[in-house]
């Protein structure tokens, strides 16, 4: 009997020690939607951004990255987290984790991260983003526009446009420069916050669910 207990015991604890490692991950994740969130509130907020409600009535998918980051001077490695939800029939869809990076984003001197947010308006930009690995510029026929310090201007030129970028660093236009930065999905991420293998396409129309995502969901609603 004192053997059994040993050995339940030590199961206990082993299951124990592989679980803490897959909650840490998953609070990690957590973190993100919150900040994505967050950003939501602050592309609301915008006042030079007026449009940013109706750009959401009408984008099929967005993609929040809560903060880029720059790692040098002009030079080094640079990128962030993300999340990528679709709209679908029952409203938005569950947040896929994605990877935004670069050489160089080409930040404005002194800017060392900002906030991104892609509004991607039509089904081929989508498509696009979908695959495996998304590098901005190099789809020809895909029409991207950077809101910059003409914000104005620029959400006027954007009217048909594939995906519209909206960027920001503490209230202030970031001037920043996507060309040639990549976009792909993260699946281990995807795999800790929902518990098992899925795709970013079961997650965004078939897979499964998770109550942390309901407050950023409400927010685009």
């Amino acid at each position: 009997m004192f053997r059994l207990s040993r050995l339940a015991a030590s199961a206990m604890l082993l299951a124990a020690a592989f679980a803490a490692p897959m909650a840490h991950a998953a609070s990690d994740q957590q973190n993100l939607i919150d900040r994505a969130r967050i950003t939501i509130d602050d592309v609301h907020k915008d006042k030079a951004f007026g449009n940013a409600p109706e750009l959401l009535r009408s984008a099929r998918a967005i993609l929040i990255v809560p903060r880029l980051y720059k790692g040098g001077f002009f030079v080094g490695g640079e990128g962030g987290d993300g999340v990528l939800l679709a709209r679908t029939a029952h409203g938005w869809s569950q947040p896929a984790f994605y990877a935004m990076g670069s050489a160089s984003f080409g930040l404005q001197i002194g800017l060392e991260q900002s906030e991104v947010v892609m509004f991607i308006m039509s089904q081929k930009a989508l498509d696009a983003v979908l695959r495996n690995q998304f590098k901005i510029g190099a789809n020809a026929g895909l029409a991207i526009v950077t809101l910059g310090s003409g914000v104005g201007a620029a959400t006027t030129s954007a009217v048909g446009a594939d995906i519209i970028v909206w960027a920001s660093s503490s209230g202030a236009y970031a001037g920043i420069t996507l060309d040639g930065s990549i976009i792909k999905p993260s699946p281990d991420s995807d795999r800790d916050y929902y518990g098992r293998n899925v795709t970013t396409r079961d997650i965004l129309y078939h897979g499964p669910s998770n109550p942390g995502t309901v407050a950023l969901r409400e927010a685009l609603s």
